[in-house]
C-alpha cells in the first residue's frame, strides 16, 4: 500500500502528472488519516500532518513521487433558493446559527437533506431542490484550528 502525506491545493500540484483519481464524498475528504482505495483500485493510506478538507482538483503526492487527483463525489444534497437575495442571506444565516455544513454559492445554498431543517426553510419562503451534486460547505470560523475552549484566552464561569 502507498502512503501520502503532501496535500496540496487545486492550481498548486502539476496536474499533468496525475497517476490516478480519488473520488471521495466530503467526508472522506475531510481528513487527517485514514484508508482508500483510488478508482483505479490502488490502495492508499491518506496519513497528512493534519485534518483538511480536501477540494475537487486538489492533489495528493504519493511517497513514490506520483500524483493523485482528488475528485469531489456526487452525494445527496439540498439546494435552496429564495426569490428575494436578502431572504436567501437570512436563511444563510439560520444555517449557521445551527452550524449546518453550508456551501455558498452565487444565487444558492447547498446542505446536506434533514427533513427538520427542510421544513423550517420552506416556512421562510424558500424553494428547495434535491439532487445529487458535489459538495464543499464553507470551512467556518474554526476551519483548520483545533476548537477547544478549554484555552481560548476567554473566561468560563
Amino acid at each position: 500500500m502507498h502512503s501520502t502525506s503532501i496535500h496540496c491545493s487545486a492550481g498548486q500540484w502539476p496536474k499533468e502528472k496525475a497517476a490516478g483519481t480519488l473520488t471521495l464524498d466530503f467526508d472522506a475528504r475531510h481528513r487527517r488519516r485514514i484508508r482508500l482505495t483510488a478508482d483505479q483500485g490502488e490502495d492508499v493510506l491518506l496519513d497528512l500532518p493534519k485534518a483538511v478538507a480536501m477540494a475537487d482538483g486538489d492533489g495528493l503526492q504519493l511517497e513514490d513521487g506520483r500524483w493523485l487527483e482528488v475528485q469531489a463525489a456526487a452525494e445527496p444534497i439540498v439546494e435552496v433558493r429564495h426569490k428575494d437575495p436578502h431572504q436567501l442571506v437570512r436563511l444563510a444565516w439560520h444555517l449557521g446559527n445551527r452550524h449546518l455544513p453550508t456551501e455558498i454559492r452565487d444565487e444558492v445554498l447547498r446542505i446536506r437533506p434533514d427533513h427538520v431543517i427542510e421544513d423550517m426553510l420552506r416556512s421562510f419562503g424558500a424553494d428547495l431542490v434535491k439532487m445529487q451534486a458535489p459538495f464543499q460547505p464553507e470551512g467556518g470560523a474554526y476551519s483548520g484550528h483545533d476548537h477547544n475552549h478549554e484555552d481560548d484566552g476567554h473566561h468560563h464561569e
